[in-house]
């Protein structure tokens, strides 16, 4: 055997202390080093794997997220099906199953079944196969006969180990949930508020639309979580043999793997039924969703007796915690303005106490909403969360309206700067399309920072608020006329909450630095200039090829609709969007300051040169509702990069309507012209099948 070289040791020992370190924090949510810490000491194998480039394993943490994103999911089948559970909803229901078990195992005395509850994890079921100790495969449900192979993905998941500690030979097959935390879903809803995008509605959907998402990046930043539950296949070595259920989960631990630490050993139904009752309340301190108790036989060979139906099997069952509500008055319905200029109604209410938290304000969707239920201010409305989250107005009780409460009327103008509101035909949304308006500016200034676009580094979220604060900054053009020694100078708290260094501190040469990028931006494309400034629906791509058909920014500012839809691959929805907001007197003006201001407003890109038809050339889509996978924006960019058009309204025309959650008037509207319906699903094979 070669030596062992110092690097190799090194290697070895970062490995142990991430994977550790991983742990303490993703399973046992007990951090032993701080994130500092902790990233030194993955930078430190990053860079010694990046000098040592056969130092490189298949486990190591640096290979948890690849560089590209997957072209599309290669369809598996299971080892064994992944089959369903039947629920219980109330004490009768798990006493009925407990009495079938009981027949089942030929019991006639009053000797105790033994069980395991488990807390049932609000997300997606995945299998993930090891190979001699190492993760080869993860998979999807599906339709519980074959899955899709979602590897890259979960690889992301830091819960998830690459490889198992002192865990069996041969193939290891274990099957698990993966979720989205409730931390990662309020960031993430709150992102989609102020970029003025519709909420997620539920962490089970956002955690499957992640795992669907063909780029593993995406899914790395998402953070989703994972916890295993179940042994389907061990062999190879002399593979582990277990006589029971907890003792599985515990091995499971053993091995690196992550369980849900609550679970119970309950002798007989009296202990379950008490479990149940006990979590229905409690589950409001965990960090991730339940909506239930599972219920399982301990001992594996009574299993293998009970066996099961088509559906589900006969030795588990799902407990459902009952829906909560409450209701409450509703004072008043305000709106809220996001980074894109939508324009959002919520509900002001007198404080009630529902799902473990006092909730004073609601989601009421959009406008057209407000009117179909009939919602109105002074009313006693039905408030629930939406996968005991989001908290939301269900319905107004119509026999204790007030005699004098009137319908509610969305305003006509921006309720923060007075410009007037659009819709567009038959969407839902209204929206602001002036850019400078102060409730789209902070979010408008990191977009407009973001590497994508203007590239301007150092101007995060702590110095864009501190501009703002000390009013220095009113919109973009005002970042041009910020000196070097203000910069320099300017005190900012980092966002660092969980870092000692998150304290008050002066920019000094990071505020030099700052001002030198902030200058060099000014020679920018102007592909990047019309990126950021956020327009909806303008993604890079179509800033891109806007830039390079009309060249200067005077000439995209007096294109007609008709000149800017026919462009190559900017359908009547991007062509509206554009047009709309080069007629806002507002967004003229800020063109005209930073013009003054030395930005460039002309591109360097190449003339185009002939583009070949895309594989959906021809055909017209148009999307309602919410996707899970990525923004209505996303998935029109991705339908336009194949060639398709899409539009913002259904006719005859449209080959196809894809619909997410909660979808309006466009559904009804297709179904009645016989304009096919796609699902997320549907749209997702679609664009996959598209780009094969």
């Amino acid at each position: 055997m070669a030596p062992v070289t110092d690097p190799e040791r090194r290697a070895s020992e970062l490995r142990d202390a991430i994977r550790h370190h991983e742990e303490r924090y993703y399973i046992h949510n007990a951090p032993e080093i701080s994130d500092q810490e902790f990233d030194q000491l993955l930078h430190e194998l990053q860079d010694l794997e990046a000098d040592h480039p056969e130092l490189v394993t298949p486990d190591s943490p640096t290979q948890r997220v690849g560089g590209r994103a997957a072209e599309g999911f290669e369809t598996v089948q299971h080892l064994v099906p992944m089959l369903s559970l039947d629920n219980t909803y109330n004490e009768d229901e798990l006493r009925a199953f407990d009495e079938r078990v009981r027949r089942g195992a030929g019991l006639s005395d009053g000797a105790p079944i033994a069980y395991v509850a488990e807390l049932k994890i609000d997300g997606l079921s995945i299998a993930l196969t090891y190979e001699n100790g190492r993760l080869r495969r993860a998979a999807t449900r599906g339709d519980g006969t074959l899955g899709e192979d979602v590897t890259a993905n979960v690889r992301t998941i830091r819960a998830v180990p690459l490889s198992l500690r002192g865990g069996p030979g041969g193939r290891v097959e274990v099957r698990g949930e993966a979720y989205l935390p409730r931390e990662s879903f309020d960031r993430m809803n709150r992102e989609q508020a102020d970029a003025g995008e519709p909420l997620y509605a539920n962490p089970r959907n956002t955690a499957a639309g992640t795992m669907r998402n063909l780029d593993p990046s995406t899914v790395a930043r998402r953070e989703l979580g994972a916890f295993v539950y179940q042994l389907v296949a061990a062999d190879g070595n002399g593979g582990p043999v277990f006589r029971s259920h907890a003792e599985n989960l515990k091995a499971f631990t053993a091995w690196g793997l992550p369980v849900e630490p609550h679970w119970q050993a309950c002798d007989g139904i009296d202990a379950v039924v008490t479990f149940c009752q006990e979590w229905a309340e409690r589950r409001r301190t965990l960090a991730f969703e339940t909506d239930g108790v599972v219920v399982k036989v301990d001992d594996l060979a009574l299993r293998q007796r009970l066996g099961a139906t088509a559906k589900f099997p006969r030795w588990a069952t799902a407990f459902k915690f009952p829906a909560q509500q409450a209701h409450t008055k509703l004072i008043r319905i305000e709106v809220n303005v996001g980074r894109t200029g939508a324009v959002t109604p919520y509900a002001v209410l007198e404080p009630v106490f529902l799902a473990g938290s006092t909730i004073s304000m609601a989601t009421l969707h959009n406008a057209e909403d407000i009117e179909r239920k009939d919602i109105r201010e002074g009313d006693t409305v039905v408030i629930e969360k939406a996968g005991d989250v989001i908290p939301k107005v269900v319905a107004p009780v119509v026999s204790l309206r007030p005699e004098a409460a009137a319908r509610w009327q969305m305003p006509a103008a921006c309720p923060e700067c007075g410009s007037t509101l659009h819709r567009d035909e038959e969407e839902v949304v209204w929206r602001c399309e002036n850019t400078s308006c102060p409730a789209r500016l902070r979010r408008s200034l990191e977009h407009f920072a973001s590497r994508s676009a203007m590239n301007i580094e150092g101007l995060g979220a702590s110095l864009v608020d501190q501009l703002l604060e000390q009013q220095l900054v009113k919109d973009f053009s005002d970042l041009y006329h910020l000196g070097p020694e203000l910069l320099e100078n300017l005190v900012v708290t980092p966002k660092e909450p969980r870092s000692d260094r998150a304290v008050p501190r002066k920019l000094g040469k990071v505020g030099r630095n700052v001002f030198e990028q902030i200058q060099r931006s000014k020679a920018n494309d102007l592909s990047r200039l019309i990126y950021g400034l956020g327009i909806r629906h303008v993604g890079e791509k179509a800033a891109s090829t806007v830039a390079r058909h009309l060249r200067t920014m005077v000439a995209i500012l007096e294109a007609p609709r008709e000149t800017l839809e026919a462009v190559p691959e900017i359908g009547p929805v991007v062509a509206d969007s554009i047009r709309s907001f080069a007629d806002e007197p507002h967004n003229r003006a800020l063109i005209e300051r930073l013009a003054a201001a030395g930005v460039s407003m002309t591109t360097a890109l190449p003339e185009p040169s002939r583009i070949a038809a895309g594989p959906l050339a021809g055909r017209t889509f148009v999307i309602t509702g919410t996707l899970a996978a990525m923004t209505r924006d996303e998935a029109a960019e991705k339908l336009t990069n194949l060639g398709a058009t899409v539009a913002s309204s259904v006719s005859k025309k449209t080959s196809a309507l894809i619909a997410g959650d909660e979808a309006g008037s466009k559904l009804e509207k297709a179904r009645k012209l016989g304009v096919e319906v796609l699902s997320e699903a549907d749209f997702l094979k679609l664009i996959m099948d598209a780009q094969d």
